[in-house]
């Protein structure tokens, strides 16, 4: 805005009644010392004095002496256009321009300047002043001096650049201005803010490999381990999400002798196909063998998990005793399902789950029953003679009803543990029972303390578990009813996968000279399942399959 200077007509003079010819007066009085370098008299900063002559002499004449001529007095903005014009409000900060005149001085020598503290827009509304301050991410940032580079010529913005950006982008134009600056700064076009890597607290940095010298027993939970690092528990509950460290569930297992690692090794080469030995070793099909095992079923466990919504009431669940839980042994027996071309089951492999009972009737009456009504009770001692008569009068006529009749003259093998209660594989009753069905029964036992030979024991007992716990049954009945349900509702396929895995299990066992420190492998049987190509029989490595009978000849 220019400032115009004031009429300068004599006020009094009644003779003068037209405007001077020129602003060049013969003033009686010299007028004040205007120059703006005079720090005494004027400051630049502070409104001008009224520079109205007043009442002067009526006798004030008029001369045009050049040396007398006023000059026209300086532009008194706040920052002189030719003086400030490339220079922002701090010292420091230089922001250059194509054009001469700025665009970004505030005040009222600003065009775009509003009274009341906004900014005022191209279209001649008024912007809304900016009472906090908004903190710009680094996209936003970007989106600006993209935007300012687009605008530029040879590296320097137009006039009405700056205030074009900060309106399209609802920001202050010294926010636009530093965004600018600071890019161009940094020598790549970067005007990412220093947030991301300065502030906050800083992070102690914590040397993972000290985790080594922890004893195991000292990192059975992050509260222990990190008294034994000396740091916090947070702190390593973010170093088990970033994966620096795993949590990992350590289950006990038999202790094996040299002799059980090499009848381990043994077992598992005799599940190969002999006629596949040396050249392309391939395990059996496993068609012909039924794997026999018990295991106890509870009515509840110990400690359950429910969901529920926050107005709802605990559950309470109460017994007897904690350590005496009603719970029923079942024998289960369970073989290879078998499919058609189509994928279709034609065998489920299931045999049958039998439980260990008595059914008596009851001695004396009670608010439940009267006395004389039969009722079942657990065995509470399941002995040899007990399991060698559930083989002839349940397990064997099982196997005869159920068995494929079109593999019904096959060698049909029954493996079983080592179990002092189990059936001697050479007893004679067996043999004659099954004789007497037409059936050809060979009893095999497993190695001794190898519970992951056997698929009862490394999956289908915890599947069918799982399952039975859904139920919560109240009673015996309910619970032996629970086993049965959950027994033939198992899919077929799922056990099909169990003796995949049992198949991958042998060959990490060769792979450990009989051990058993090794991790059950995944294959991905599912996805394989789905496209159609899951196998039936998996390989194994000849030169593992040569070093493992090396080692039995050694020892």
């Amino acid at each position: 805005m220019e400032f115009s200077l004031p009429d300068l007509n004599l006020l009094s003079n009644s003779n003068l009644h037209e405007p001077l010819p020129d602003l060049i007066l013969d003033i009686v009085e010299p007028l004040p010392d205007l120059n703006l370098h005079h720090e005494d008299e004027v400051d630049i900063f502070e409104p001008l004095p009224d520079l109205n002559l007043g009442q002067v002499d009526e006798s004030a004449h008029l001369f045009y002496d050049e040396d007398d001529i006023v000059e026209p007095l300086p532009n008194l903005n706040l920052a002189h256009e030719n003086e400030f014009a490339h220079l922002f409000e701090d010292e420091d900060e230089v922001f250059q321009f194509v054009d001469e005149e700025p665009d970004f001085m505030g005040g009222e020598g600003d065009p775009n300047f509003s009274p009341n503290g906004g900014q005022m827009l191209s279209d001649g509304t008024q912007g809304q002043s900016n009472i906090t301050r908004t903190f710009l991410d680094n996209y936003e940032r970007k989106a600006i001096y993209d935007m300012l580079l687009q605008k530029s010529v040879n590296g320097k913005l137009k006039k009405g650049v700056t205030h074009m950006v900060a309106s399209h982008f609802s920001v202050s134009i010294r926010v636009v201005q530093r965004i600018w600056q600071y890019g161009n700064k940094s020598g790549v076009n970067d005007a990412s803010h220093k947030k991301t890597r300065n502030c906050g607290r800083k992070r102690v940095q914590l040397d993972i490999g000290r985790v080594r010298d922890v004893p195991l027993r000292k990192r059975t939970t992050l509260r222990s381990l990190a008294y034994a690092l000396e740091t916090n528990a947070t702190t390593l509950w973010r170093l088990l999400k970033a994966g620096k460290i795993k949590r990992h569930s350590n289950a006990i297992k038999f202790s094996l002798t040299e002799e059980n690692k090499k009848s381990r090794i043994r077992f598992c080469l005799s599940m190969l196909e002999n006629s596949s030995i040396p050249h392309d070793p391939i395990f059996k099909g496993m068609y012909n063998i039924i794997y026999i095992d018990e295991k106890w079923f509870y009515m509840t466990k110990k400690s359950e998990t429910y969901y529920l919504l926050p107005d709802e009431e605990d559950p309470l669940r109460t017994t007897k005793s904690k350590n005496f839980i009603g719970k029923v042994m079942f024998l289960a027996a369970t073989a290879r399902p078998r499919f058609d071309s189509e994928g279709n089951v034609i065998f489920s492999g299931k045999i049958g789950i039998f439980p260990f009972i008595d059914i008596q009737p009851a001695q004396r009456s009670s608010s439940n029953r009267p006395a004389g009504t039969m009722i079942t009770k657990p065995m509470t001692s399941v002995t040899r003679q007990v399991i060698k008569e559930t083989f002839i009068s349940k397990l064997l006529p099982a196997i005869k009803r159920r068995w494929p009749r079109e593999f019904a003259r096959e060698t049909i093998f029954i493996q079983q543990d080592n179990a002092r209660t189990h059936v001697d594989p050479n007893d004679l009753e067996i043999r004659q029972a099954a004789s007497e069905l037409s059936l050809d029964i060979r009893l095999m036992c497993q190695p001794p303390n190898s519970p992951d030979l056997n698929i009862l024991d490394l999956g289908f007992f915890n599947a069918i578990q799982s399952l039975q716990h859904k139920e919560a049954p109240k009673n015996m009945e309910e619970l032996i009813a629970a086993v049965e349900k959950a027994f033939d509702n198992y899919p077929a396929k799922r056990s099909n996968h169990i003796f995949l895995t049992l198949q991958s299990v042998m060959i990490e066992i060769l792979r450990v000279e009989g051990g058993q420190k090794y991790r059950t492998p995944h294959m991905k049987k599912l996805s394989l399942e789905r496209i159609g190509q899951l196998p039936s029989q998996l390989k194994c490595d000849p030169q593992l399959v040569e070093a493992a009978r090396t080692y039995l000849a050694l020892g």
